[in-house]
């Protein structure tokens, strides 16, 4: 930031330009707002030690010409008419999540102990940056934040979240995949697989199965277990059924990968050797495999082509009377 110079009258017409700006790109702003920023933060005014007498004004008399910081002005966070938001009457503005900026102007725009930056690699710690976040958003984001997975690993509000700008890339449904797969390499090489949940194509996301805030769930599930998660959106496997196949009543990942896989249905092996893992095969034809085949003379037709399900096609329970061992 270069030293001001010129008269007093100058410095003042530049204020007034800026001034105007800042109302012409806040009310364009208003237009693209969808959501609210939450409850009010802290009460403060500008006569509030450390804070700048004219807010965001003294800001953009520096920062006007940085397209990321403008960007804020399309945001909903920059919503004139919100009370709740930072940039509503009586709001904060830039300070509202920055902290006083009176000691970075007065330093002429060197970055004061006080002063809140966002992001991987800011100066800032990162429980600091958070905090700054929650301060409004506690109630959207719930409790279960703290014990988080992303909170354990120091993960950043700012790491997920465009707060400048219009769109906020991880709450599209369409984008919010490619934020996550920023951190989450493995799950992307899953997604990849010829079998896999409609994530990459758009149709999901992340979110329709965990809770990127926390949850008491494992994997920051968004139910309380992996079936419920599951069974929200497949609704026949919910059950109860009058017969019960023990694995899926257990966990639905004892026989699936939720992520993707080389095999139909998501299944972790092939039939008949998944349903092997578990079932002895001893007086029964479905006999392992071995060097020579299938042992006992002809091997059974269904059994190779299509795996145990051929004849147990109730695999995952069974209401009837004779469902016994799930053929019907």
């Amino acid at each position: 930031m270069k030293r001001a110079g010129g008269s007093v009258a100058r410095q003042g017409r530049v204020a007034a330009t800026v001034l105007t700006g800042m109302a012409l790109l806040a009310a364009a702003g208003a237009g693209h707002a969808t959501t609210s920023a939450g409850p009010p933060p802290p009460s403060h005014s500008a006569a509030t030690p450390g804070y700048s007498a004219h807010g965001a004004d003294t800001c953009l008399l520096c920062h006007r010409t940085n397209a990321h910081v403008m960007a804020i002005f399309r945001s909903p966070h920059a919503r004139p008419a919100d009370p709740r938001g930072p940039f509503g009457p009586g709001g904060l503005q830039c300070e509202a999540c920055h902290g006083p900026g009176g000691a970075h102007v007065k330093a002429f725009g060197r970055k004061p102990a006080g002063l809140v930056v966002f992001g991987a690699h800011s100066a800032t710690p990162i429980a600091r940056q958070n905090a700054t976040c929650l301060t409004c958003h506690k109630a959207t984001v719930g409790h279960a934040w703290p014990a988080s997975a992303h909170a354990a690993n120091s993960v950043s509000c700012a790491e997920c979240h465009k707060v400048h700008g219009a769109v906020d890339p991880v709450r599209v449904q369409a984008t919010q995949a490619t934020v996550c797969a920023k951190c989450h390499q493995g799950v992307v090489a899953r997604f990849r697989e010829p079998y896999h949940h409609p994530v990459p194509e758009g149709t999901m996301t992340c979110s329709s199965c965990h809770d990127p805030h926390g949850s008491t769930a494992d994997a920051m599930l968004v139910k309380a277990t992996t079936n419920e998660t599951c069974t929200s959106c497949h609704a026949r496997f919910r059950g109860p059924f009058l017969w019960e196949h023990q694995p899926v009543t257990d966990n639905c990942e004892n026989c699936h990968r939720p992520h993707g896989s080389a095999q139909p249905a998501l299944l972790k092996e092939s039939p008949p050797i998944l349903c092997q893992s578990c079932h002895d095969a001893a007086g029964h034809p479905a006999v392992p495999y071995g060097p020579q085949g299938l042992p006992g003379g002809m091997p059974n037709p269904y059994l190779l082509v299509g795996g145990c399900i051929n004849c147990h096609s109730r695999i995952h329970g069974s209401n009837s009377p004779s469902g016994r061992a799930l053929m019907r």
